[in-house]
């Protein structure tokens, strides 16, 4: 049940993405009276699901969930259709409109793209408001793993900037590091600033939870009991632990580290109970858990903010920016030998496993609709720049070729367009296959 709501979350968002994309193609293309002869939802090599001709446009539903087109006639497109190419230009085909009507219609899916991540945040900024957690509220030193120690990070470090910026959104903050050159902290009360080592992010990308490498410290205070053993073995909610394996423990993730070198024996625990120590002996599972949790406290940290209408406007355009702005930044440690980014780059089927749902005391799941809409938002922005890499097959690279007709004042010659337009298609199917193909190995191997 989990699977397939997740599998429809994945084609809802993609569908809702694919047809507004292709809308921003179809709607100038009709205003500057240009023939639409196709308009799909997904591609339809050798058959379509669902088609059917309204006018002088074939409206259908491909089976290849990997986007969708347009086919407008007399213009080069991933059909690669060149037959009416070698008749005379008619009034109604792409070719025969101007350049500046060309470039509209060109550019339509990604500006129709932007705008609706940009409707999208502003209404979750206005609706839900906008929780985050302030690290100015952390008292407590924070909590640095093996990872963010190999990248510079001391035990007692407090985080000043980041590249210079000063970042109190712990949410942000992580990511931050990951994308940054340089940490500046206060270390035994003097201002430090050091460069952050790519061997440290190399193990950040290696963690099945890339930015779990820092996190605030609070007291190891019991909120969750999941494992009957446990509960039976004495512990309580509200329980504070004061010492676990004979070691004194003064924060949870101490807690925690004890618990891991237990594993496979039972730990002896000295918690705070009602004003008094009470002794217990734990049980620990072979992989160093005994299903506790104490994660309610960080809601200490949490705030939200609420935002008018008129607020809420120019709170999506901000989000779209910073949406972008984050994702375009990850293209380095993608690139980057050391951190090998690449290798967590994932496609619909690694979406999919990540596609968030809810998931009630009985077990039941359900969608979660503010993060379906965040994620549609994320992934319509992105699909908006990724349109204008000025690739031939892509938005970007009709932009390019009308752009240089409009400087020029002459068009780039039918067959440099074709032969472009045939580099670019090949690139981008070899490209969804090595992403395809990587996803299907890693659910194979058990790494995805």
């Amino acid at each position: 049940m989990e699977l397939a709501i997740k599998i429809f979350q994945f084609i809802l968002s993609i569908s809702i993405l694919v047809v507004l994309h292709e809308l921003g193609h179809f709607l100038p293309a009709k205003w500057f009276k240009t023939k639409v002869e196709k308009f799909y939802l997904f591609f339809d090599p050798w058959f379509s699901l669902a088609k059917k001709k309204i006018g002088e446009t074939e409206y259908g539903i491909g089976w290849l969930p990997f986007g969708g087109y347009v086919k407008i006639a007399g213009m080069v497109d991933e059909s690669m259709d060149t037959e009416q190419l070698k008749q005379p230009a008619q009034p109604w085909e792409f070719r025969a409109k101007p350049a500046w009507q060309r470039l509209i219609i060109m550019l339509g899916g990604v500006t129709v793209n932007f705008f609706l991540a940009w409707i999208i945040y502003g209404c979750l900024s206005f609706f839900n408001g906008e929780t985050s957690f302030d690290s100015t509220r952390v008292n407590a030193p924070m909590h640095y793993t093996h990872i963010a120690k190999a990248m510079g990070f001391e035990d007692g470090d407090k985080i000043l900037k980041v590249d210079g910026k000063v970042q109190n959104n712990l949410d942000k903050l992580s990511l931050d590091i990951l994308l940054s050159d340089q940490i500046t902290v206060l270390r035994n009360g003097k201002e430090v600033t050091f460069n952050t080592n790519d061997d440290g992010k190399a193990l950040a990308f290696k963690d099945e939870n890339p930015k779990a490498f820092l996190t605030p410290r609070y007291a190891a205070v019991i909120d969750t009991i999941v494992n009957p053993k446990t509960a039976e073995a004495g512990l309580k909610v509200g329980d504070q632990v004061v010492s676990a394996g004979g070691q004194k423990i003064s924060y949870y993730d101490e807690f925690q580290n004890a618990v891991v070198k237990s594993a496979g024996k039972p730990i002896a625990l000295e918690v705070m109970r009602n004003g008094s120590v009470q002794s217990l002996n734990i049980p620990v599972s072979k992989e160093g858990t005994i299903g506790i949790a104490s994660y309610k406290q960080l809601q200490k940290y949490a705030q939200t903010q609420h935002f008018t209408f008129g607020e809420s406007i120019g709170r999506g355009f901000t989000r779209s920016i910073e949406s972008l702005t984050y994702q375009i930044k990850q293209f380095k440690l993608i690139f980057n030998k050391k951190v090998q980014g690449y290798k967590k780059v994932g496609g619909p089927i690694a979406i999919i496993k990540n596609m968030p749902v809810d998931q009630a005391k009985d077990g039941s799941v359900s969608i979660n609709w503010t993060a379906f809409w965040s994620f549609t938002a994320m992934f319509s922005v992105w699909l908006a720049f990724l349109n204008l890499i000025p690739i031939p097959g892509l938005d970007g690279g009709h932009v390019i070729f009308t752009l240089y007709e409009m400087i020029v004042g002459k068009p780039v010659p039918q067959k440099i367009l074709e032969n472009a337009q045939m580099v670019g298609v090949i690139f981008l199917l070899g490209l969804m296959l090595l992403i395809f193909g990587s996803d299907i190995f890693k659910a194979i191997t058990g790494s995805l």
